[in-house]
């Protein structure tokens, strides 16, 4: 019985292996290497000469770097010198004050008694009416015209120097469809 397993193991070897040997299915391949092989060999460019390096002199050194906001010329010149804007601090806040404008978006307005209202979302699912004179927003943000499509407001931020400087915004009326 053992003699038999044996048999059929050499015999199953032995077609195994028959299978490997013969035929070449890469004949093309050997016969290009071949003919590769054949060929003169060719020369090997020299290397390029070696340029030493040249270092680079930052000139800008002295000039304002691109991350810090561009202060004007003129306020520059004249540090002491203020524009007479600032803020009340000592004036009692009103609710859209503890908003940021951007969070802040106009839905609609009213007219009641000749005095236009803007209804303004605070984006916590509150909706509360202002007019001219109101503020909002967390840079002392002063509302100096109200339309039936936008609301003008005028903010007071630091402008860099110590001093203060307004700047305009704009909340439009949002449309959903």
């Amino acid at each position: 019985m053992q003699n038999k397993f044996i048999l059929i193991l050499s015999l199953g070897c032995l077609v195994s292996l028959s299978g490997c040997g013969g035929y070449v299915e890469n004949q093309d391949l050997l016969d290009y290497i071949e003919e590769t092989k054949r060929r003169p060999s060719g020369q090997i460019d020299p290397l390029p000469p070696f340029v030493p390096y040249q270092s680079f002199t930052y000139s800008a050194m002295t000039l304002r770097s691109p991350f810090d906001p561009p202060v004007d010329e003129v306020q520059q010149m004249v540090v002491g010198k203020r524009t007479g804007v600032k803020p009340d601090l000592n004036r009692e806040k009103e609710y859209l004050e503890e908003f940021n404008i951007a969070s802040l978006s106009m839905v609609g307005t009213l007219e009641r008694g000749g005095v236009m209202w803007a209804l303004i979302d605070d984006g916590s699912g509150g909706i509360h009416r202002v007019s001219e004179g109101n503020f909002l927003g967390k840079n002392h943000g002063r509302i100096i015209a109200a339309t039936s499509r936008q609301v003008d407001v005028v903010e007071i931020v630091p402008d860099g120097i110590g001093g203060w400087a307004e700047r305009p915004q704009v909340l439009q009326i949002v449309e959903k469809d």
